[in-house]
């Protein structure tokens, strides 16, 4: 897991993992331009769904992608 420096609450970016079952379902965290998620800076609920959605790309979530927020 990957920890930045800077407060997810200044993140430009977002990850986003779209869902390949229900159209318009994603989960998005902030992240930095690289996709490096602040795992410590995200709540508990937060890092819980982050880390189901690393671990379920390809079975229920697409390759993540990054955008700008």
């Amino acid at each position: 897991m990957t920890h930045l420096n800077s407060p997810s609450q200044n993140a430009q970016f977002h990850i986003r993992f779209r869902s390949l079952f229900n159209e318009g379902r994603a989960l998005a965290f902030p992240c930095n331009a690289q996709g490096q998620v602040d795992i410590d800076g995200l709540s508990e609920r937060g890092r819980h769904n982050y880390l189901f959605a690393r671990a379920m790309v390809g079975r229920e979530f697409a390759t993540p992608n990054v955008r700008l927020s």
